[in-house]
């Protein structure tokens, strides 16, 4: 069954049914931004028939609700009450800009091209147009909400329209009169007859066109979804930004008098909390969008109805799955929202209180945030369960192997969904181990190509050094509490950039994370391109150090660092024995073993 139908239809009668609301737009539409010269050039290139692209309309009434509006200046003229029974996927701009132009009386609400606001009423100069037909955009005209043209600072006036006389003794014929036009027609013979047969000429090759202006549209029909609906919107919208679920779902629920938006930002009118504040109290939950959010809720939701279709004796294709795909979440009925959204605030609170327990205390830290939906949708579930130390270790677990073995980065819907519905299973049998956990695996060879402080596993290893209590070389603290307290740390070489390179080592084995560990600028300074034997040295006597080398040994030890091949220099030795230190950690994180090089 075909889903949209093809066709056109005059232009005219497009802009009536716009005014009288037959014609609105989805609330998710972005507003109307067009400056005065698109304008202009939009005018011109329809009186010159030129093509301004296809329309696309979605037939209203279906089982896709969403909340509507007028186009921009028709809602001062229109009930409030009017249902549509069509909305504007693509052509907003192109549509809204005719309709003020063309349709309506009052002058377009626009701005200039440096962005400052301006109203405006545009004519085109019967005579230019009549003589150059080629080039009506010297025709075109704008003045201002007086209906003037104003000069030397707005003291002089060079072209007054403010009256229908001087319109018609001047020749200037008003666009908002092109549909109308014969009422214009009728004071032109009162006020200037002698006009007349300009004006017969000028309707023949002008105001015709207009009317005789049809526009290319698509119609989708009204079983067309919801995701479809997004996708379409998102490929054709020639404004180049995308729409994001949250906004669709917004739309959505704004049909059922609720709104979504007030919800996650808050509201001032309404003295409304925002939900994305109280959870960004958690500075792990910096910057959480409503689209994570919403993928938590549809997780929990879809894993109900699951349930609910096996304890119906269904089987096969007739259990509906769990899931995170977004054609799900554009599905998310409201009572789900209702019934589940503050479980699932507790739920991200929650999880942050577990990522802390881990170590990783900052956003910047979190390896993957992706990784946060199926563990707050989780955490929603089994509430303070997830301090039972039984529960806890396999919670870690399969944190670590999300992230040691690097399986959420890329389109990750399915492993979301697979990942919460197993986690619950595994809780309550030893046996149901998840997949993430039996997929996750951790070749050695990656620790020489990890470069990127960003990249997920980097700081996956980065955290698990640092939670072994690694301290600085200069200040008395450890790395964390240094960073809590602002103080400026750097992701320095162990041996030396300089050092590697005038000992001939090439960049793609002294630039990984094998020769790498965080410490403050000052240790950093402190460095500078000397072998570690020399620096380590210069270290230790530091006056506001003094650092005997057991004591030194034991630091560089809490950094997973052989102080004793540091001492001397051996650069390959090093590299081999922080290779195996950092596999150990690897392995008691993920918890299974890793075939070492030297094993193979």
């Amino acid at each position: 069954m075909s889903t949209f139908d093809s066709t056109k239809t005059p232009l005219i009668d497009l802009l009536r049914d716009i005014t009288t609301g037959k014609i609105q737009l989805p609330d998710f539409q972005r507003g109307w931004v067009w400056d005065d010269d698109h304008i202009q050039d939009l005018l011109v290139s329809v009186a010159r028939s030129f093509p301004i692209g296809a329309v696309m309309l979605l037939e209203n009434g279906g089982e896709v609700r969403f909340q509507t509006r007028p186009v921009e200046g028709v809602e001062r003229h229109i009930s409030n009450n009017v249902q549509p029974e069509k909305l504007i996927l693509d052509g907003q701009q192109r549509l809204t800009t005719l309709t003020q132009a063309i349709a309506l009386q009052d002058p377009v609400q626009t701005r200039t091209k440096k962005g400052k606001a301006i109203q405006r009423y545009y004519y085109f100069n019967i005579r230019s147009a009549l003589d150059n037909p080629t080039n009506l955009e010297d025709a075109l005209v704008a003045v201002d909400e007086n209906r003037q043209i104003r000069t030397n600072f707005g003291r002089e006036v060079e072209l007054d329209l403010s009256t229908r006389e001087l319109e018609c003794q001047q020749l200037y014929f008003p666009c908002n009169q092109i549909i109308k036009f014969g009422e214009w027609m009728k004071e032109l013979r009162d006020f200037a007859p002698e006009h007349l047969n300009l004006f017969i000429d000028f309707h023949t090759q002008v105001i015709d066109i207009f009317h005789k202006y049809h526009l290319p549209i698509i119609e989708l029909n009204r079983q067309t979804s919801k995701e479809a609906v997004c996708l379409v919107f998102e490929k054709v919208n020639t404004g180049g930004v995308s729409l994001s679920v949250f906004e669709l779902v917004t739309a959505s629920y704004a049909a059922d008098s609720y709104n979504l938006r007030d919800d996650w930002f808050g509201s001032e009118i309404r003295s409304v909390s925002s939900r994305k504040e109280r959870l960004e109290e958690e500075l792990l939950l910096k910057g959480i969008e409503a689209p994570e959010f919403l993928q938590a809720v549809t997780l929990i939701h879809t894993h109900e109805l699951r349930k609910a279709d096996l304890d119906d004796g269904k089987t096969g294709k007739q259990v509906r799955p769990i899931s995170a795909k977004r054609s799900e979440v554009l599905n998310l009925p409201l009572n789900a929202w209702e019934d589940w959204a503050n479980e699932v605030e507790q739920g991200f609170k929650l999880a942050a209180k577990f990522l802390r327990q881990e170590c990783i205390y900052d956003r910047r830290e979190l390896p993957y945030s992706t990784q946060l939906i199926p563990l707050a949708a989780v955490m929603a579930r089994i509430d303070d369960r997830w301090r039972e130390p039984r529960i806890y270790d396999k919670l870690a677990r399969w944190y670590w192997c999300g992230v040691l073995g690097e399986l959420y980065s890329g389109a990750v819907e399915t492993r979301i969904a697979n990942d919460y519905e197993e986690l619950l299973a595994w809780f309550e049998n030893d046996d149901a181990v998840p997949r993430t956990v039996n997929d996750a695996s951790f070749q050695p060879e990656r620790l020489d190509n990890l470069r990127s402080r960003n990249s997920a596993a980097y700081k996956g290893i980065n955290v698990l050094v640092l939670r072994k209590g690694a301290r600085d070389w200069f200040w008395k603290a450890t790395i964390h509490e240094l960073d809590t307290n602002e103080v400026a740390l750097d992701i320095h070489h162990i041996f030396p950039k300089a050092w590697c390179e005038a000992n001939a080592i090439k960049r793609d084995v002294y630039d990984s994370i094998l020769n790498k560990t965080p410490i403050s600028y000052l240790a950093n300074r402190k460095i500078g391109g000397d072998a570690p034997s020399r620096y380590l040295r210069r270290i230790q006597n530091e006056p506001q150090v003094r650092l005997t080398d057991p004591e030194m040994d034991e630091l560089l030890e809490s950094h997973a660092l052989s102080a004793e091949l540091l001492r001397s220099d051996k650069f390959s030795e090093f590299l081999k024995d922080r290779r195996s230190r950092l596999l150990e950690v690897i392995e008691q994180a993920m918890g299974k073993k890793i075939v070492h090089l030297q094993e193979s």
